[in-house]
């Protein structure tokens, strides 16, 4: 039997029925300052996709670590794709990550998905977060799945109350356009939000430079450390290895038996390309019409029932035959009722 169970956390509302008592964190004017100063030839330096390997301890390859960054375009606005996608298996258990954010040029996060799960043998565990911004607001709803109990958690914070937001989704962004700058601004302090959906710290600080193997040939890579600050805890810690064109080379969680590696290397490139705003419009125009496309495309179909009736009577009578030629078949099919 499902049982459900919601908590309404309201931040910033008098009406509020659970939430913080003390003062919020915030970001620092030096991080907020800097996820605006980015061109937009940097960011077209990080429109690209890359794979990992998922490795044990020992060396054995547990799952696979995939990041794609594309131009798209939100409410009416162009901005950037992130979707990664991290699936494997630990102690025999299925578990993974997926995160899809639609992140503005100045780094905000316009919207954001992102769902975990393990698959324990009698006790399996789904998380479920949706992050969107709306009316001067951020809006968050968590699903919490444990078995057949559901859990809903959701929050309300007004914009300025998370200035300087970094998300799991803009995090892999932000570090790859930092490699790319080959330094890590000091003394900044973003905010994001614990699994209680509580704001909290998250810091960046450099690792320095040191070379690493990647499939047989030592490179140069560049190292930046995430901290997640949670309460008077130790902190959650990444460490990150990039190449100077801000593909990953490793990523592993401290205290975590398992890393991420490139071992394919990415095709080197003489130098970044050069992409004006305008080709970026451009890009974000043909998105645009794309999708325009699509709605029209539907629409259509809604107005005329009978053309998916028609393709499903099709589509039984072709399974139902099986013919060699699908072609003629479809030809034949069709012949008897012409064009008027």
């Amino acid at each position: 039997m499902e049982a459900e169970e919601d908590k309404t956390v309201r931040v910033g509302d008098s009406e509020a029925t659970d939430g913080p008592e003390h003062r919020q964190p915030e970001a620092s004017d030096d991080a907020v300052a800097l996820m605006s100063s980015f061109e937009p030839e940097e960011l077209q330096r990080c429109v690209f996709t890359e794979s990992l390997v998922v490795l044990s301890e020992s060396g054995r390859e547990l799952g696979t670590f995939n990041v794609t960054v594309q131009y798209a375009q939100k409410v009416q606005q162009p901005c950037l794709l992130l979707h990664a996608q991290s699936h494997g298996t630990i102690d025999g258990a299925p578990c993974g990550t997926t995160v899809t954010a639609f992140i503005s040029c100045e780094l905000e996060v316009l919207e954001e998905e992102y769902h975990e799960y393990i698959k324990l043998e009698g006790h399996s565990v789904d998380n479920r977060c949706h992050m969107v911004q709306k009316d001067g607001n951020i809006l968050i709803e968590k699903v919490t799945t444990i078995e057949e109990e559901v859990t809903k958690e959701s929050a309300s914070y007004p914009m300025s109350s998370l200035r300087g937001l970094i998300t799991e989704g803009s995090s892999l962004l932000l570090m790859r356009l930092i490699t790319l700058r080959k330094t890590v601004p000091e003394n900044m302090q973003f905010v994001t939000l614990d699994k209680q959906l509580n704001i909290i710290h998250i810091t960046f600080s450099d690792l320095g430079e040191k070379q690493m193997e990647v499939s047989g040939q030592v490179r140069e890579v560049f190292g930046i450390q995430r901290m997640v600050h949670c309460g008077k805890g130790r902190p959650d810690t990444w460490e990150n290895y990039f190449l100077t064109n801000g593909h990953l080379v490793s990523r592993h969680q401290v205290g975590s038996p398992v890393t991420m590696r490139l071992l394919q290397q990415p095709p080197r490139t003489e130098g970044p390309e050069k992409v004006s705003l305008t080709q970026v419009e451009r890009t974000v125009d043909f998105l645009e019409r794309q999708k325009e496309l699509k709605e029209e495309y539907a629409l259509y179909l809604r107005q005329h029932p009978e053309i998916r009736a028609l393709i499903s009577d099709f589509m039984q009578f072709l399974l139902l035959r099986k013919p060699e030629n699908v072609y003629k078949f479809a030809k034949e099919y069709f012949s008897p009722f012409p064009i008027p």
